[in-house]
């Protein structure tokens, strides 16, 4: 039985991202259990859609999570993502 979870990958970045929100790509993959470069394509789509904001400092990044937008699906759309990562604070 192939192993499946309740969070997408995006999900899951999310949940690294406002937890700690100076790792590195390479730390946030690690985390996840994904490639470095599905996890930078995975925050360039949090960063588009306005979900996290990515800040330069120095060399490395700083994200910020934009919790007062809804996610996006329509069975959810009432619940905020402060809300959601609320279950994982």
């Amino acid at each position: 039985m192939a192993q499946w979870t309740f969070l997408t990958h995006h999900g899951h970045v999310l949940v690294a991202v406002a937890q700690s929100a100076d790792l590195t790509v390479d730390q946030i993959a690690a985390k996840v259990g994904i490639t470095a470069r599905a996890t930078a394509g995975i925050l360039t789509d949090l960063v588009d859609a306005g979900y996290v904001e990515k800040t330069k400092v120095g060399r490395n990044n700083h994200y910020t999570v934009h919790g007062e937008i809804p996610l996006r699906h329509p069975l959810n759309n009432n619940t905020t993502i402060a809300e959601l990562l609320a279950l994982f604070q």
